[in-house]
Formats: C-alpha cells, sequence, structure tokens
C-alpha cells in the first residue's frame, strides 16, 4: 500500500502592530529617507506589514501558528514525532528553533531541526517532510515557516526596508492512504549568493560583517520570474499533471509583478493566485504558509482543490509543491 502525506491543519501568527506605508513613510522620515504609499504598492503591491514587539522571538509566533494547526488538525502536541522549521532568523546561534518550539509546545523525544533556505525554506520543509512520511519515519508532523526579518533590515534603505514583515505559518502532515502530496522538487545556485544576503556572523562575541540586509532587486526579479515558470513545470511534469488541474497559485508572497508574471507564464488566470502580499509583505520562509491559512479560512481554498505552491529565495534557492488538500 503507497503512503502519501496530507496537510490536515493550518495556522499562522501575526504580530499585533500593523504598519502600513503611511506608517513606514513616518518611521523613515526622521531618517532623511523619502519613499511613499505610491512608489511601494506600484514597485510591489505591498500595503501593510507586521513588526514583532520587543521579546518576541520567531519561536513564540511559530507556537501560535502550531498551535493553530494542531487545533485545525484535531491533533494533540503529543501525537507529532517531527518538528521541522524553516526560518532565516532563528533564535539564537543554537540550539535550533524547532527544539525550542517543542519545548514551548510541551513535546518531547521526537526530532526537531530548523531547514535555512530563506523564502523557498517552507518548500524545502515541506519536501523533507513528505520524504520522512513517505518512508515510514514519521507519521505526523509540524512543518512551520517563522521569521522575524524587521530585525534585518536596513532602515536607511528605502528599496529593501518597506518590502518585509513578520509572521509565522504552519501546517499538520500526516501519513494517508489518499494522495497529499503529489510532486516536489526544489534547487540551488550558490553563485547568486551575492545577490540577496546578510553578510554578517557571529564570532568572538562580535558581529563580524554587516547584520543587515541586503539585495540587487533588479537581479533578484530577473531569476525568480525565470525559476518559478521552471520548477512548476517541473512539479507538474513529476505529477503527470498539467496547468489545468491547478485550483490555486499559492507564490511566495515577495512582489506583486512576480506573482502575476508567474501566473501569466503558466497560463492561470490571477483569480486563481491567492494573494496576501499587500498586506503582509515579504515574510520569506512564512509567506507561503501564511498564504494558506489565510486562503483556507477565508474559504478560497477548500478540500479536494489542487495547488502549487512555490517559492524562490536567497541562496539562490527555489522550488515548489504540488498537492491535493
Amino acid at each position: 500500500m503507497t503512503r502519501y502525506a496530507r496537510i490536515t491543519g493550518t495556522g499562522s501568527s501575526l504580530p499585533p502592530q500593523r504598519l502600513t506605508n503611511a506608517d513606514m513613510v513616518e518611521l523613515l522620515a526622521p531618517r532623511g529617507v523619502e519613499t511613499s504609499d505610491d512608489w511601494i504598492v506600484e514597485r510591489t503591491g505591498i500595503r501593510a506589514r507586521h513588526f514583532v514587539a520587543d521579546g518576541v522571538y520567531a519561536s513564540d509566533l511559530a507556537v501560535e501558528a502550531c498551535q493553530q494547526a494542531l487545533s485545525a488538525a484535531q491533533v494533540a502536541p503529543d501525537d507529532i514525532d517531527l518538528i521541522i522549521v524553516a526560518t532565516s532568523t532563528p533564535d539564537m546561534v543554537f540550539p535550533s528553533t524547532a527544539t525550542i518550539v517543542q519545548r514551548k509546545l510541551g513535546i518531547a523525544g521526537c526530532p526537531a531541526f530548523d531547514v535555512q533556505a530563506v523564502c523557498t525554506g517552507f518548500i524545502y520543509a515541506l519536501t523533507v517532510a513528505d520524504s520522512l512520511i513517505r518512508s515510514g519515519t514519521s507519521r505526523k508532523a509540524l512543518v512551520v515557516g517563522t521569521e522575524i526579518f524587521s530585525r534585518l533590515l536596513d532602515f536607511n534603505d528605502r528599496t529593501t526596508c518597506v518590502l518585509f514583515g513578520d509572521g509565522a505559518g504552519a501546517v499538520v502532515l500526516e501519513a494517508s492512504d489518499t494522495p497529499g502530496i503529489l510532486a516536489t522538487d526544489i534547487h540551488a545556485d550558490g553563485k547568486h549568493t551575492g545577490i540577496l544576503c546578510v553578510p554578517g556572523h557571529v564570532s568572538g562575541g562580535q558581529i563580524l560583517g554587516d547584520p543587515l540586509l541586503k539585495m540587487d532587486g533588479q537581479a533578484v526579479f530577473k531569476l525568480a520570474v525565470g525559476v518559478l515558470e521552471d520548477t512548476a513545470r517541473a512539479t507538474l511534469t513529476k505529477a503527470g499533471k498539467t496547468t489545468e488541474d491547478i485550483d490555486w497559485l499559492i507564490p511566495h508572497q515577495a512582489n506583486i509583478r512576480i506573482m502575476h508574471s508567474t501566473a501569466r507564464k503558466l497560463k492561470l488566470p490571477l483569480d486563481k493566485v491567492v494573494v496576501t502580499v499587500d498586506q503582509h509583505g515579504n515574510t520569506s520562509a512564512a509567506s507561503i504558509p501564511l498564504a494558506l491559512d489565510h486562503a483556507v479560512r477565508q474559504g478560497q481554498v477548500k478540500k479536494g482543490d489542487t495547488l502549487m505552491l512555490e517559492g524562490v529565495g536567497g541562496g539562490f534557492t527555489w522550488g515548489s509543491v504540488l498537492l491535493d488538500f
């Protein structure tokens, strides 16, 4: 009997503090950084984002998202036998944020580890969890994307500081006799490391290098549009499906122009694209599960729908997952 992995519950978490573009204009003005709502919306589609308060960590957002997902799946924490957290903003250098989430959820004994693939992190984590469930190693997994990018931003750089936000999204992934995840496709090309990175590290009790986010926006845009189409088509081929089988495209929420361009290349109508970038900004590894949970709770995504999830991020990484919800 073939073993599959199915999403049985979704959850998300957004910090209470919501900053509109007007709020960002006000925040940046004392620094002499000029921007406007029109400038941000025209280039990105972003209208608002959420920032955490001091003392809040990626694990805190992850726990709230996990609790919602567990409740939706009607699964008790003690039933979880695998935790994978995708994050580029961990609570500390080590141990993994996944083990901290594990402790806060009151779970013990199961494997728990982080995956670092930046904005493609949730796709990578879902792919790993799918493999472990299919192999029989795990039966019920928590897969989480959680990020606090507000602490990596250079608020003197208007080309990046208006783009990102904080949040978390989670799913419960369970073993099933019924197909759920149909196919996955993940890639990386390290020669593009420099176009999106935070080039700093800790050594001898000091931060060496630059601990703030750097991005070549034009290079990222050009690369993203191409690889997102390629990975989506590769995953469809693996699953023996076509674009006509896709009910919803749930892409990484970075830039509305990239999302719309990808949909057009796949010949998907724009009303089949789940969009939350306008309200959340780019939440990196959290963006896809956040968008998924939003679409489920808004009644857009329904049981039986076929979803294409896809992401692209620093590294450079990219990938996609096709699944029946």
